[in-house]
């Protein structure tokens, strides 16, 4: 008898968690070697995993792709990519935001990391294995897009 959870939900939830599961990624991909949050210059997070690759994530990078279930379901509605800023609405005036920064920066247990982001936002929970899944660099991005 199995004791893996039953996954159950619309058609093209279930496609997007089957693809995920099957986009699994070696323990030692998903173990950071280091992390370097470079909070007080703003240029985001470097982290070095043990399986020899290196990754850079921008902070308005991080809070665009924030993994929570809020920024999920927005992104979903409005069609944006993990990681794209959000698009002004038809009309609107462009108006003055504050660069993505966070104002707390927390471990969660030995697989995650969370922002408390200068927008109030702080539910997202940034695993080690989501970081390195959806890695910016190029060669990951390549990857990704190969893969379909």
């Amino acid at each position: 008898m199995s004791h893996e959870p039953i996954k159950t939900g619309p058609a093209e939830e279930m496609s997007k968690v089957q693809a995920a599961e099957l986009r699994r990624l070696p323990a030692e991909a998903t173990d950071p070697k280091s992390v370097k949050v470079q909070k007080t210059t703003g240029q985001g997070v470097d982290i070095a995993w043990k399986d020899g690759h290196v990754s850079h994530y921008s902070f308005a990078w991080l809070r665009d792709a924030c993994p929570c279930a809020t920024c999920n379901e927005e992104r979903e509605a409005s069609g944006r990519r993990l990681g794209e800023a959000t698009k002004p609405k038809p009309g609107a005036l462009p108006m003055y935001k504050d660069p993505a920064r966070p104002a707390e920066i927390v471990p969660v247990g030995r697989y995650a990391i969370n922002f408390h982001w200068n927008d109030g936002h702080s539910s997202g929970i940034y695993s080690w294995e989501f970081l390195r899944r959806e890695c910016p660099c190029e060669s990951c991005r390549l990857s990704r897009a190969a893969q379909g």
